[in-house]
């Protein structure tokens, strides 16, 4: 899949956002990008910070303008990316329902796509693993010791928390690996998924019997909640 010049805004997984070649520098380029293709990007972007914000209703509206926008080409393989950026935020936010949307999709999607949309489920053949873009792959691959490491050398915030959610979902999402998910989240503002990473390493310190950690993550989980409206 051909890449598209970098945005000039924050970046989303490259996979998905590439291949629509929705990056705000092609308006620059000639000849100009379709409207369809910056007005597709541009509510993509809000639908997925409005997503991660804990704006449900927002992200609702901008991820079916997105939608909207990128049918207007007629092409299904378009569409299945926007889906699956949908579907990566869920992930990232620990939410546990299959992406549906993209099975309606699947037949006309793109080889690369198609891996994705395992990758995200966790269940990717090994042998796909070369259809990921590098920093999924590296992650798809990362067979011995904790995946932290290469985890952290994920660049892109969005993509390195979507990662650690497929990390859960295979099993490998070990204490580090939580604890950096936790902490990309945090540094980003992002209050659902904080609070579902705050909240699964609060029961699982629970189960250990280490009431204090318990303790403290669910004082972070009370700040995020409270919206700094103190007692």
């Amino acid at each position: 899949m051909t890449a598209a010049p970098r945005p000039t805004v924050r970046r989303f997984p490259t996979l998905l956002l590439a291949g629509l070649c929705m990056a705000l520098a092609a308006c620059s380029s000639t000849p100009p990008a379709p409207d369809w293709q910056l007005n597709a990007h541009s509510a993509a972007q809000r639908a997925v910070q409005a997503y991660l914000s804990g704006s449900a209703r927002v992200a609702a509206v901008e991820f079916a303008r997105a939608r909207q926008e990128t049918a207007r080409t007629g092409q299904p393989a378009l569409l299945a990316r926007v889906v699956l950026l949908e579907c990566a935020a869920r992930v990232a936010s620990l939410e546990q329902d299959r992406c549906s949307a993209f099975e309606a999709l699947e037949k006309d999607a793109a080889p690369a796509e198609k891996a994705y949309a395992r990758y995200l489920a966790a269940t990717l053949a090994p042998q796909d693993a070369a259809l990921l873009a590098p920093a999924q792959r590296a992650v798809a691959t990362a067979h011995t010791g904790s995946a932290a490491p290469v985890l952290a050398a994920i660049p892109d915030p969005l993509s390195r928390l979507v990662a650690a959610g497929v990390l859960l979902r295979t099993g490998a999402a070990d204490p580090a690996v939580m604890r950096l998910a936790t902490d990309t989240a945090s540094s980003q503002g992002w209050r659902r998924p904080l609070l579902a990473w705050l909240q699964l390493q609060a029961q699982r310190a629970e189960q250990g019997g280490d009431a204090d950690t318990a303790a403290r993550l669910r004082r972070r989980m009370d700040v995020v909640e409270q919206g700094g409206n103190l007692p």
